[in-house]
Order: structure tokens, then C-alpha cells, then sequence
């Protein structure tokens, strides 16, 4: 008997996508472009970037099937992902692809054989992960680039909506 399986991952999953859209909800389209600092994404390309997780997972859990990611070109894949998050796209079709990406994963997550996902991967320099911890660390790298969206929400003057749902009813009317 297993206690997290496909159909918790997916679940769980859903509920951080769905808090990552508030967030790209609450930023107003003409911040989309703000930068924390030089040299790291703009706010529309941290969205891009948690979208396009998915595919990774896709390409490389089901497509390529891959057993052992030792010599894996991650900088192709990077270069890859690096470019399809510069394109210019206007915050719906974020919203959009977040929505449709997100829920794309987690069906496909809730249809994986749990067989498959107690299937070992050796990582670079010997280790070995099952697929479900690596799946898991999807949506833990999505709540990584959650967070930084969240202190990016302080820079901008927006209070984040998980700190506006727990204040009592009169201070978040003063906010």
C-alpha cells in the first residue's frame, strides 16, 4: 500500500499551480517585464519557466524513458527553456499556459503507474532518485520560484494573497 502516490502528487500539484496563478493574477501586466536585478528573469519569464516544467518531466519520464540522466545535455534543455521564456507574450497567454500546462502535467501525473514510478534514474555522479521523488521535485522547483515571485510582489507594493487570506477582515481592508 502506498501513502503518496500519483493521485496525492497531482493533487498537491494542483493546489500550488493554483496559488502560483493567483500570484501571476494579483501582477499587474505591465510589471511583467520587472527584473529583480540584472541577470535574472523578469517576472513573465519565471512564469514561462514554471509552466514549461511539464515538459521536461514528459520528455524525459515518457518520451525518452531515460534511466539515467549521467552525460544528460542539461544545457540544451536549458538553452531550450531559455528561449521559449524570452518570447514576448502577453500576461493571458501566461495565465493560459500556466492553466493548460499545469493541468496537462497533472493528469498525465495521475495516470503514471505507480510501477513506473518506483522506477530508479541515476543522477550525475553516481546517486539514484525514483521517479516519483523526481516528479515531486517539479512542484518543489515550482514552489521555489513561487516564493521569489512572492518577495518580487513585495518589491512592487503588492501585499501576496496568502498573507492578505490570513489578516482579519479590518486590517485587509486598510491594505
Amino acid at each position: 500500500m502506498s501513502l503518496y502516490g500519483p493521485k496525492q502528487l497531482a493533487d498537491s500539484m494542483r493546489t500550488v499551480r493554483k496559488n502560483t496563478i493567483l500570484i501571476a493574477e494579483d501582477i499587474p501586466e505591465k510589471d511583467y517585464g520587472f527584473r529583480p536585478a540584472p541577470e535574472t528573469r523578469s517576472v513573465a519569464e519565471t512564469l514561462v519557466h514554471i509552466a514549461s516544467l511539464s515538459w521536461f518531466d514528459r520528455f524525459l519520464h515518457e518520451e525518452e524513458h531515460l534511466s539515467s540522466l549521467e552525460g544528460f545535455d542539461f544545457g540544451a534543455v536549458s538553452k531550450k527553456s531559455e528561449i521559449e521564456e524570452k518570447r514576448p507574450r502577453p500576461k493571458s497567454e501566461v495565465l493560459a499556459l500556466l492553466r493548460t500546462e499545469g493541468e496537462r502535467w497533472s493528469q498525465w501525473v495521475e495516470g503514471l503507474p505507480e510501477a513506473l514510478l518506483a522506477e530508479q534514474v541515476r543522477m550525475p555522479g553516481g546517486a539514484s532518485k525514483n521517479r516519483l521523488e523526481m516528479l515531486l521535485g517539479t512542484k518543489e522547483h515550482e514552489m521555489h520560484h513561487r516564493a521569489q515571485l512572492m518577495v518580487i510582489e513585495r518589491l512592487l507594493g503588492i501585499v501576496p494573497h496568502l498573507t492578505r487570506n490570513r489578516r482579519p477582515v479590518r486590517e485587509t481592508a486598510k491594505s
